[in-house]
């Protein structure tokens, strides 16, 4: 393994507010349901269709609704912070001789200002797709241009969707438990590492072989 890939919010960043208040600024104007911050714990065994469902979220219309809300981000970006020990993380796993990258749906510029502010260097590469769903051939062509194998990769993010991603083009992945969805909804996907902490992702990737 040589290439370690984050997603980007609820693994590095906790960012929960902000999308819920992103998410209720447009809910009127696209005649879908509001919540409250404290409704994704009770909803974290909930796909994404399941979710949408739940709050009557127009998903045909989310080519529209997306960019505005990574707009709204974009505008709240102080209020964004990384979950504690995050940055000592990357620090270690770069340290270890890792090559780490960011890959998410959020926009690159919103992710980059954050690193920047965080003063953060040990991220190599940001990459973000447009499409919620697109992970999973966003990993093909990362694949393609390092010329690596699914085996040199390892992702590490918090949602089915991400662990979907990583099953349809053979890539391990770690979920971590502090972010969207819950392990019951993660276990079906069987995940090859459950962590808790961030310190737990040091130490598993610890005890991993380093490929050139």
């Amino acid at each position: 393994m040589r290439y370690i890939i984050f997603d980007f919010d609820g693994t590095l960043a906790n960012s929960a507010e902000v999308y819920v208040d992103a998410w209720n600024a447009y809910a009127e104007k696209y005649n879908y349901l509001p919540l409250k911050l404290e409704d994704l714990q009770q909803i974290r065994h909930l796909d994404h269709a399941n979710k949408a469902k739940k709050y009557q979220f127009p998903m045909h219309k989310l080519t529209f609704i997306l960019p505005k809300i990574y707009q709204y981000f974009h505008e709240h970006i102080h209020e964004v912070k990384l979950f504690d020990g995050v940055k000592e993380m990357l620090e270690s796993i770069s340290s270890m001789g890792y090559t780490i990258a960011i890959l998410s749906s959020n926009k690159k510029e919103n992710i980059e200002a954050i690193l920047k502010r965080e003063q953060i260097s040990t991220v190599s590469e940001v990459i973000s797709v447009k499409k919620l769903f697109g992970k999973d051939r966003a990993m093909k062509k990362f694949m393609k241009h390092h010329q690596i194998t699914p085996q040199s990769i390892l992702y590490v993010g918090d949602e089915l969707r991400d662990i979907e991603a990583c099953n349809k083009v053979g890539v391990p992945f770690m979920w971590v438990s502090w972010g969207l969805d819950s392990f019951e909804l993660i276990m079906k996907e069987n995940p090859t590492y459950v962590v808790h902490t961030p310190k737990e992702i040091v130490e598993e990737l610890s005890k991993l072989t380093i490929t050139t």
